[in-house]
């Protein structure tokens, strides 16, 4: 088993490694050139990952150890991804990998190779002696790469094979991820490798407990959570995909709201503009951050009458900021918008929870979009006609 990817023009970073390049080698440590070759590991023009700490020697090759402390690229890393910023890249390579001092009868840990599910497993694994089998999921997390077949029982086995495991460890046990579970059939990789599957708990948090339980899980181990902080987490990448539609959205309030009596106001423009983009901004701040923080207490079982809710709460308080300053026909269409808007931000947020289903979103979205849509067109009718009676 090679220590490093296959040979590649390009600069390549460990935690950015393609799938394609990564799964043609036994494991996976390389990165972009650094100075001379300064460790027997080392190829010319690569360079360690800052965290692989060393090389266990083992039957089948050399296999990097890694690091359960966080570093300040790991932090930096996270928070991009978690505003947005480079996450269809945030992955390492996959393969097989070491965390404290791993031998023949350690655990075999399953996960993927998006860097903070990676970074999140890790640094609970202090004092542990454990591998990891890391699998080529495409740098998406478990649970989304479970569904998507990605996380999956070709894959695992595949992985199995190509890091020669059965060299590596005496027993024959694997423990994946619960929510995993989708894309693996245990008895079909006891059958293919000769691997017995063991599932493990939801929560990275909960592994320490696991193992030292004898591998049994607890009821609470196997129970999906989504608490406030957890929801809340979310809602910087809710807003990050809401920069391309805001940019056209302030492009059309400005355009409308200058159109009145004088063909077109650049002055019109300016001021009800403004007030138009308060009442989206309202609209997002309703469907994009209260309907996530307030979920499981907002009336409704569906994302979108829920996201209403929020809607007319922010544009009220948005209206009161204005009081004085709009008619009574203004104010209904700045509200409607403010409503449509949430209700709209509100439902693309059930992709990110576990209380929803292929189906069910879609039969929902049937039914609310073309609300949402008219209601949108109301406004805007309502608002370019108050512009030829002010």
């Amino acid at each position: 088993m090679k220590p490093f990817a296959v040979n590649t023009p390009k600069n390549v970073d460990c935690c950015t490694l393609s799938a394609k390049v990564s799964s043609d080698a036994g494991t996976a440590c390389c990165g972009p050139p650094a100075g001379p070759k300064s460790d027997t590991h080392e190829r010319p023009g690569y360079r360690i990952c800052g965290f692989v700490q060393r090389f266990e020697n083992t039957a089948a090759g050399n296999v990097p150890v890694v690091s359960t402390n966080l570093g300040i690229k790991d932090h930096v890393g996270a928070f991009l991804v978690r505003v947005g910023i480079g996450r269809n890249n945030y992955e390492i390579a996959p393969g097989l990998y070491g965390v404290g001092n791993p031998g023949n009868d350690s655990p075999v840990l399953v996960t993927a190779n998006y860097k903070l599910t990676f970074d999140t497993l890790r640094k609970e694994l202090r004092g542990i002696d454990v591998w990891l089998l890391v699998l080529d999921t495409r740098g998406i997390n478990v649970w989304c790469a479970a569904g998507k077949k990605t996380f999956s029982t070709e894959e695992l086995v595949g992985r199995v094979r190509l890091t020669q495991l059965e060299k590596i460890v005496g027993h024959r046990e694997l423990i994946v991820p619960q929510l995993g579970a989708t894309g693996v059939a245990g008895y079909r990789v006891k059958k293919a490798c000769g691997f017995k599957v063991v599932w493990g708990p939801i929560k990275a948090g909960d592994i320490r407990s696991f193992l030292e339980n004898g591998k049994n899980a607890t009821q609470a181990m196997r129970q999906v959570t989504f608490t406030m902080g957890e929801r809340l987490v979310l809602i910087p990448v809710e807003l990050s995909e809401l920069i391309k539609p805001t940019f056209w959205a302030l492009v059309l309030a400005f355009v409308i709201s200058g159109i009145g009596s004088d063909i077109f106001s650049l002055s019109a423009a300016w001021h009800r503009g403004l007030l138009m983009v308060m009442a989206y901004v309202a609209g997002i701040l309703g469907g994009a951050v209260a309907v996530p923080a307030f979920l499981p207490w907002l009336p409704g079982k569906a994302f979108s009458i829920k996201g209403i809710w929020t809607g007319i709460v922010t544009g009220i308080v948005m209206l009161l900021l204005f009081h004085g300053q709009v008619s009574v026909l203004e104010s209904f269409s700045l509200m409607l918008i403010s409503v449509a808007v949430s209700s709209l931000f509100a439902m693309n947020f059930t992709g990110a929870t576990p209380f929803t289903s292929p189906s069910g979103v879609e039969k929902e979205m049937r039914k609310a979009i073309p609300i949402q849509a008219s209601a949108l067109l109301v406004a805007m009718a309502i608002w370019i006609g108050t512009g030829f009676i002010i």
